[in-house]
């Protein structure tokens, strides 16, 4: 399990010092939420998810940019879990899209586990300032 040390920067680091810029990282998950998107067939089904799939993908990193600008551990950990809220939603949408079209399944995947990495590393990190109160 990655063990996350965070203090209010765009930096986090893990417990083997490799340094994960997640600002970075996440706008670039946004950006291929939206590109995936594009390649979606548009029908009445696929519209609807395809735009709360865009909405929750692009809010990941821009509560995680928020994040890193509050002034206190207790406002960074209330929008670290604003954004671990948004990426379990877009793991939600990615399984709905994979559903509505088979073949985007393994796209998606990709996405999902990207996703998926981003709720680990937010758990974590907000464990991690409950603890250090």
């Amino acid at each position: 399990m990655l063990i996350v040390h965070f203090s209010m920067t765009s930096q986090i680091s893990s417990s083997n010092n490799q340094k994960f810029n997640l600002e970075e990282r996440t706008a670039a998950f946004g950006e291929a939420v939206i590109n995936f998107c594009r390649g979606i067939k548009a029908d009445r089904v696929s519209d609807k998810i395809v735009s709360q799939l865009v909405r929750s993908g692009t809010s990941v990193g821009a509560n995680y940019y928020e994040a890193n600008e509050c002034n206190s551990k207790r406002d960074f950990s209330h929008k670290l879990v604003i954004a671990k809220k948004e990426a379990k939603e877009t793991m939600y949408w990615l399984r709905m899209i994979s559903r509505s079209n088979p073949e985007k399944k393994s796209e998606a995947r990709k996405l999902w586990q990207e996703v998926r990495e981003f709720v680990l590393i937010f758990s974590s990190a907000i464990k991690n300032s409950k603890l250090g109160k």
